[in-house]
């Protein structure tokens, strides 16, 4: 199957002028009436019992994607997938690994960044004993 692109310059290898500028108008209004919205970033729900048991009953209840499933609750889909596929956050407890990670993660957002150490000059490790030096004969001006 042949690229948008390699169809233009197909019809411009031919000579198809007439072709050429019906595409340029197709182009042309498609620029126009093309919305563009700026990305946009889902700050996420904190996730619930109630929120996990929802989307639970989306996944039952309708043939939605995980994608799609988030979208509709404010998730992203790897939260959706961890409670299909795992059963995370369906009980309130506070002490579960997911729990605990998610008021980690909020407490580092929340906290002033520190400066980090600068590192450490690293001592040298001795490598090998140093040997004695070979006494080494020195010959006078005259002995060659």
């Amino acid at each position: 199957m042949a690229t948008l692109k390699e169809f233009e310059e197909a019809l411009r290898e031919h000579g198809m002028h007439m072709a050429l500028a019906l595409l340029e108008r197709l182009r042309e209004r498609d620029r126009q009436t093309r919305t563009i919205r700026p990305a946009r970033r889902l700050t996420g729900q904190k996730m619930t019992p109630d929120l996990a048991r929802a989307i639970l009953e989306l996944h039952a209840s309708t043939g939605m994607t995980q994608q799609e499933i988030a979208f509709k609750v404010g998730v992203n889909q790897g939260r959706v997938n961890e409670v299909i596929k795992r059963g995370k956050w369906l009980d309130d407890d506070p002490h579960a690994p997911e729990a605990v990670a998610r008021d980690k993660a909020k407490a580092r957002m929340r906290a002033d960044p520190k400066p980090r150490p600068k590192p450490s000059v690293r001592k040298e490790t001795p490598r090998a004993a140093k040997r004695p030096a070979a006494p080494q004969g020195q010959f006078a001006f005259g002995d060659m």
